[in-house]
Parts: structure tokens; C-alpha cells; sequence
């Protein structure tokens, strides 16, 4: 709806009876309002359907004259009508009707206001209330405190397995520089299985096994340092016992020879 169609026949008839009457405040009539180069170019834009420039235009003219009624009823219907700004267009209808509080149309514009007024009061009521609004801060504040317990969850396991990694290396004994020979096949005493094992002692409650006998199996974690250390023996004397395992290389269910301490 065009109110200016309205309006502007009224106002026209009321500006020039101020003329007439010699009321006007500021001594300008609202037709010399209207011949303002601001003002001029702010109809053609509208004309033209630039409404953004026809806003600047018209704020230009209030700036030469602050009481043209005339440019606060223009401005008023571009935020009504084309640019959706109910709180602008409420205050230039409130300031048209203060600089042209006989105008005939008052009654419309009033209406206008309070039409302004119900459409701002509906933008507001479409924003988030604020018990809403808490409880989705409260829901975001819950998911950070969920994030923040899986973070301190994987330090502390990221903490235990570097302790792990690091006990295991320190358990690894560190190689030897000097060069042993290596010898195929070396025979031992201990892996010498005697054909005919001699007679237990039957008064003995536990028969001893023979040390040649003895196996380990590996199991997870373990190095030759450990299992040497859990039968009393000497690394080197395992090491010896087992010449075809890599000491660095252990793996689970490895089975290996056990000498004599």
C-alpha cells in the first residue's frame, strides 16, 4: 500500500494554509521542502526503484532542513514498504506527525505505528526466549565438559604407554660393540641329553629335572634379560643356550633353552 497517494494531496493542502498563516517553524513551507535538489533526487530514485539510494537522498535533505516533514514521511514509507525496518519507519512517522501534527492523514499514519509497532513486537518474539536460550547454553556447556573428560582420558593413556615404551627399552640390553664369533651349531654340555637318565633318589619328595631339559616360553613383555634374571642364570649363558634367537626380536610362544645356573 502507497500511503504517499494519500497522504501527499492532504499535506499539500495543509502546507500551503501554513504558508498562508505564517506558522511554519523554521520559515521554509513544506513546497520549498520539496523543491530541494535532496529531496528532488530522492522521488526519482524511487521512481526509478532505488530505494537503498532514495534513503540517502532523503536523510541528505533532513540534514539541510531537520524539520522537513516531507522527507520524515518519505523516509517513513521506504522503511514501511520497500526496505522492512518497522523501528525506522515508526520514529520518521512519529517525527512527520511532530513537524505536521494537523495533518489530516494522522489518523492513517497513527495506524501505521501501531502496525510498526505490532511487526517489531512479532521480530522480537521470534528470537530464541531466554529460558531457551539458557538451556542450549547449558546443553553446549554439558558437550565441552564431555570433550574436555575424553581429552584428559586419552593424555592419561597417551602418559601410560609412553611410560610402557619406556621401561621396555630400558630393559632391552644394550648391544655389545665387540664382534663374537659365531659358531654353527656349538655343542654343548647342557644340550647334551644323556641316553640312560640316571635313578632318582626315591627318598627325594621332589625330584630334581635335569637342567638340560629346562624350556621357557615367552610370554608377552618378556626379554632375555627377565627370563635369565627369573632362573638365576647369566644373560650371556642364555643367549648362549638359544645362538639362533634374536634377543630383539621376541615374540609370544617362543620357546627357549634354559641352562644350568
Amino acid at each position: 500500500m502507497d500511503f504517499r497517494r494519500h497522504f501527499l494531496p492532504g499535506a499539500l493542502a495543509l502546507c500551503f494554509g501554513a504558508v498562508l498563516c505564517g506558522c511554519e517553524p523554521d520559515g521554509q513551507s513544506s513546497l520549498d521542502d520539496k523543491k530541494e535538489p535532496h529531496y528532488i533526487l530522492g522521488e526519482n530514485r524511487v521512481n526509478a526503484m532505488d530505494y537503498q539510494g532514495a534513503v540517502k537522498a532523503f536523510e541528505q535533505s533532513l540534514e539541510v532542513n531537520p524539520h522537513s516533514a516531507a522527507a520524515h514521511f518519505e523516509l517513513a514509507c521506504l522503511f514501511d514498504e520497500k526496505i522492512s525496518d518497522p523501528a525506522a519507519a515508526i520514529y520518521h512517522y512519529e517525527q512527520y506527525l511532530k513537524f505536521d501534527p494537523k495533518d489530516e492523514n494522522a489518523e492513517v499514519v497513527n495506524q501505521r505505528i501501531v502496525t510498526c509497532k505490532q511487526q517489531l513486537a512479532a521480530d522480537v518474539m521470534a528470537m530464541p526466549s531466554a529460558p531457551a536460550a539458557q538451556q542450549e547454553l547449558e546443553k553446549l556447556a554439558d558437550q565441552n565438559r564431555r570433550l574436555q573428560d575424553q581429552i584428559d582420558l586419552l593424555k592419561k593413556w597417551n602418559a601410560y604407554y609412553a611410560a610402557q615404551l619406556a621401561a621396555l627399552s630400558n630393559s632391552v640390553p644394550a648391544p655389545n660393540n665387540s664382534v663374537v664369533p659365531q659358531v654353527q651349531n656349538p655343542v654343548q654340555p647342557a644340550q647334551i641329553e644323556p641316553a640312560h637318565a640316571p635313578p632318582q633318589n626315591p627318598n627325594a619328595s621332589h625330584p630334581a629335572i635335569p637342567a638340560a631339559q629346562r624350556t621357557h616360553t615367552v610370554t608377552t613383555g618378556e626379554t632375555e634379560a627377565a627370563i635369565a634374571r627369573k632362573y638365576g642364570i647369566r644373560l650371556s649363558a642364555l643367549q648362549t643356550a638359544n645362538p639362533g634367537v634374536n634377543p630383539n626380536k621376541l615374540h609370544v610362544g617362543q620357546t627357549l633353552k634354559i641352562p644350568a645356573p
